[in-house]
């Protein structure tokens, strides 16, 4: 078994958003991965969720693991969410200077 280590900042924030994880057992919310962390976020939760995301992992922790993605993973994200995140991490995120 994998550990994933969550601050308290980021657990909290999961037992904020705890409605977006409704299928997930309560002992094993904190244990999901970053990429479903993301997809679950960018999917489902708000704008000022991702902005809260953001600010706690980092705008490109999350540009990698949104571009790292790959086949069926991918294809989890909403056409519309995937095209806005590509096209926002694309332009704000891995050292682009034109923001």
């Amino acid at each position: 078994m994998v550990y994933i280590m969550r601050t308290p900042e980021l657990k909290e924030f999961i037992r904020q958003n705890n409605h977006l994880f409704w299928y997930i057992p309560e002992d094993k919310k904190e244990e999901i991965s970053d990429e479903l962390l993301l997809e679950i976020f960018l999917n489902y939760g708000t704008l000022n969720d991702f902005i809260q995301l953001k600010r706690l992992l980092g705008i490109n922790y999350l540009s990698n693991i949104f571009f790292g993605l790959e086949g069926r993973k991918k294809m989890n994200y909403y056409p519309e969410i995937y095209n806005f995140f590509y096209l926002y991490f694309g332009k704000y995120a891995q050292g682009n200077s034109e923001s």
